[in-house]
């Protein structure tokens, strides 16, 4: 594995277990690098990487942020978020995601299984509810992104920037730490599972159960929000 490899590693941890400012921005790139314990170098191919990968981006004069860029109210996903709810958000993604979980569990390298297994311990890690999202949105994109397929894996991005704007961003209240028990963990094991062993029946079939237990609770926790 070479030093770029490492520090990309490196960085994806980091984002998945680190409780980041409200906009998502990162430290700057010295300071970054010593916290990663990488070259500058290493940082800016990996920092370049997740920017060709629609999970970073930067302003000049500003930063870089982590996330999904901010919507343009003129833009097409700007317009779509402004007329969606909660409920078809979710809808769409339980007929997408078990798609990209069943194409994953074809498609996907020992590199993205790694990468798989890495977000559930920071899943398991995370000690507030910001940590556990970034690793579950990290766990999710990384499956889209195994089913290496660049359409779907464009689709998903543009759905992604959707929930952001309408689900999370409207339902998520939680301020405590994700209890032990948290039903997705077992869930998103199973799928990883199911992904590695190429299981491609029980991969799609673990999503779509998961995401509608999602949906559900959505639904217990802001029964008006459809």
């Amino acid at each position: 594995m070479s030093s770029a490899d490492g520090a990309l590693i490196q960085l994806k941890a980091w984002l998945s277990q680190s409780n980041l400012p409200k906009d998502g921005r990162l430290p700057p790139e010295r300071e970054f690098a010593d916290l990663l314990g990488v070259s500058r170098g290493d940082l800016r191919k990996a920092l370049a990487t997740l920017e060709k990968n629609g999970e970073l981006w930067r302003r000049v004069g500003k930063g870089t942020f982590f996330g999904a860029k901010p919507i343009d109210e003129l833009s097409v996903v700007g317009r779509v978020a402004e007329q969606s709810n909660p409920m078809e958000v979710m809808s769409a993604r339980i007929l997408i995601e078990p798609l990209l979980a069943r194409q994953a569990a074809i498609n996907a390298t020992g590199y993205h299984i790694d990468d798989l297994e890495r977000c559930l311990v920071a899943q398991r890690q995370a000690v507030t509810w910001r940590q556990y999202e970034n690793a579950d949105n990290r766990l999710h994109r990384t499956i889209a992104e195994a089913s290496r397929n660049t359409v779907l894996l464009a689709l998903f991005d543009q759905l992604n920037a959707i929930r952001r704007a309408v689900v999370w961003g409207r339902l998520r209240s939680q301020t405590s730490v994700p209890p032990d028990d948290h039903h997705s963990f077992a869930q998103h094991d199973a799928i990883v599972r199911a992904i590695r062993e190429r299981d491609q029946e029980n991969a799609a079939a673990i999503m779509k159960t998961h995401l509608e237990e999602v949906r559900d609770g959505l639904i217990r926790a802001k029964p008006n929000a459809v």
